[in-house]
């Protein structure tokens, strides 16, 4: 089922930038889309305009096909439905600690105290980060910063999450950390979108990809059709993630069925290679 949609966006920046040139994008409910591009190529005006930030020049954003509309009104109950997380998580942060930071968007809405406490409390554990509640935001570490920013929108309870290059920045500990809870999000039915360059990142956390150049989208669907497509990927400057060379060559050779499933993280890779190797 289409959630969020997109339908032939066009957008400039002052001074007549081209931004977004009649893009379309479907976000489905429940999946994990990545939005893989170079820079330059619309991925993060895309997001901004997805959550109504941005308004087009041309094009409509739907949700659930309706057309979403631009009002006070209709704008806080759009971004009450789908969140947004910055690169640069610092810019969303401005409450002197953790829990008034997360506290923010649920009293925004209205909410009584009570259940705002709950959501917090729920926020703060579901990211891990019960511990930091009292603590300053100017005291943070960048990966604090961004599960701080994550938890805050979570409170609100979005069906969409939308994230700007959410491993931006972060070493391979703070990374593998991060990933582990968006799929605890998206196990418990959030429906992720990121943005990012990183074929690898898109290949092992995906389940879909819209590959974007120029403004517009070359391609979009399940993660191995695009990315097995070398063509589409020249066009985006892009070079196929190492794994899925790596399971397409064993398929070729023979080492690996036609029906079984390409590794897609290295202990899969490991398994293949193992498994190989028994097999002389």
């Amino acid at each position: 089922m289409i959630l969020l949609e997109a339908r032939r966006l066009s957008h400039a920046y002052p001074g007549n930038i081209p931004a977004l040139e009649q893009l379309d994008l479907r976000v489905e409910r429940g999946r994990r889309l990545a939005i893989l591009g170079p820079n330059g190529s619309g991925k993060t005006t895309v997001l901004l305009h997805l959550n109504g930030t941005l308004k087009p020049r041309s094009g409509q954003v739907l949700m659930q096909g309706e057309v979403m509309h631009y009002d006070s009104a209709a704008l806080t109950a759009w971004r009450q439905r789908v969140g947004l997380v910055l690169q640069n998580a610092e810019d969303q942060l401005f409450a002197p600690t953790v829990a008034e930071d997360v506290s923010f968007g649920p009293l925004n809405l209205g909410l009584d105290e009570p259940e705002t406490r709950r959501r917090v409390s729920a926020a703060l554990e579901a990211l891990h980060i019960g511990m930091l509640a009292e603590r300053s935001t100017h005291m943070l570490s960048f990966g604090q910063k961004k599960r701080v920013a994550i938890a805050g929108l979570l409170a609100m309870q979005p069906e969409v999450l939308l994230l700007d290059e959410p491993t931006a920045g972060l070493d391979h500990e703070g990374t593998h950390d991060l990933l582990r809870v968006l799929e605890a999000l998206w196990r418990n039915q959030t429906t992720l979108v990121f943005s990012t360059h990183d074929v690898e990142l898109a290949y092992r956390f995906a389940d879909d990809v819209a590959l974007f150049c120029n403004g517009h989208t070359l391609a979009q669907g399940p993660v191995v059709d695009i990315l097995s497509n070398e063509s589409l990927l020249r066009q985006a400057e892009l070079e196929q993630p190492f794994l899925l060379k790596l399971g397409l060559r064993a398929r070729a050779l023979g080492l690996l069925a036609a029906d079984a499933p390409l590794p897609r993280t290295q202990a899969a890779a490991l398994e293949l290679l193992e498994a190989v190797r028994a097999a002389r």
